[in-house]
């Protein structure tokens, strides 16, 4: 199962919503969108978000969220390692090679050294009203 597709899951289940009716709502086949839960299908379409969105009402941080899940649900991955050191490349490998056997702690663990590396955006400034720069 997908990022995208747990949420999706534990929203028609929190919501009483069936698949069949969410499908239908989304104009979208009851087997893709079981696929798509399941990670059979790969990440979603950016409509196909908006949509769920639209559907479930969510907005602002919890729109971004199933945004952004929806960017993390590709159901099979491949790594480019070109240009990258031996140790990087070894890395990889061994992930890939291991992550099914990868107790849920430790794959917390390595989210948690993930976000700890990643890039933070730079903080977007807002004009007062009528000053410009």
């Amino acid at each position: 199962m997908t990022p995208f597709g747990a949420r999706v899951r534990a929203l028609r289940t929190q919501r009483g919503i069936t698949l069949t009716r969410l499908a239908t709502e989304l104009q979208v086949s009851a087997a893709y969108l079981s696929a798509l839960e399941h990670g059979k299908r790969g990440a979603p379409s950016a409509g196909l978000v908006h949509q769920v969105n639209e559907f479930f009402g969510l907005i602002w941080d919890d729109a971004e969220d199933l945004a952004r899940l929806a960017r993390l649900s590709h159901p099979r991955v491949s790594v480019n390692t070109a240009g990258l050191t031996p140790e990087q490349t070894a890395l990889a490998n061994r992930i890939a090679q291991s992550i099914h056997r990868l107790p849920p702690e430790t794959v917390a663990a390595l989210h948690a050294i993930l976000d700890a590396t990643a890039p933070q955006p730079k903080p977007r400034l807002r004009r007062a009203a009528g000053q410009r720069r």
